[in-house]
């Protein structure tokens, strides 16, 4: 536990969302190409996300992705809740509170909006799945596990994970409607419409090659120009 003044929680608070930004903009999916000689923003859909790191890679890669970007999310949110205050003025012993939920919704967002539009990438990165699914599981992990079991459960039938992360997204403002109460509620709700308006915002490609019937399906691959190299 950090325990500070409740005088320093807005520069606290601001320090770390901007920490929680930074986190989130570690392109790990393209560092995790670049380690097996392949810029991952040339091949596939060019993005920096798992789902194109599997299908040019292969599921090792993908997973990898997936767990390091998951983990972005988990970071910041974890790192602020060590945070306690001591309210001004209060002489009860040992009386601390922790950061609430208005601050640690900022931070985990801040840790999206780094994935999405990352400095390191000139302010441009994934789609914020992963890195969503991961400030869910910290925020509110009944929450989290429904977007998560939805995708799961959608990607097996439809096999298209544009499609599966655009559902799990729309029941996330549902379930935290339904599980949360008082200002848990508010904040997630909150939070969920403005991940579900980025995840639609960052899907406008894939949606209109679902209507189209141009979609990859889930497990398809993606030569790299290694393998193309091999097979001349």
């Amino acid at each position: 536990m950090i325990l500070f003044s409740i005088a320093y929680l807005p520069y606290i608070a601001a320090g770390l969302a901007l920490a929680s930004y930074l986190i989130g903009a570690l392109p790990f999916g393209l560092w995790v190409g670049l380690a097996k000689g392949v810029d991952i923003r040339t091949l596939g859909s060019k993005n920096i996300g798992a789902t194109n790191v599997l299908r040019v890679l292969g599921p090792k890669a993908g997973a990898l992705v997936m767990l390091l970007d998951t983990l972005k999310g988990v970071a910041g949110i974890l790192i602020a809740k060590q945070f306690q205050f001591e309210p001004s003025g209060i002489q009860t012993v040992n009386f601390t509170v922790p950061i609430r939920m208005p601050f640690l919704v900022i931070i985990g967002l801040c840790a999206v909006l780094g994935h999405t539009f990352s400095p390191f990438l000139k302010f441009k990165g994934g789609k914020g799945i992963a890195t969503s699914l991961g400030i869910l599981l910290a925020l509110s992990w009944q929450v989290g596990l429904i977007g998560l079991g939805i995708w799961i459960l959608l990607v097996a039938v439809t096999r298209y994970v544009s499609l599966a992360s655009l559902l799990a997204a729309l029941s996330l403002p549902i379930s935290s409607y339904f599980l949360l109460k008082g200002e848990d509620r508010v904040w997630m709700l909150g939070l969920t419409i403005a991940l579900l308006i980025l995840v639609t915002v960052k899907h406008r490609a894939n949606i209109g090659r679902l209507l189209s019937g141009a979609e990859a399906k889930f497990g398809q691959r993606v030569s790299s120009p290694a393998e193309e190299a091999a097979h001349e």
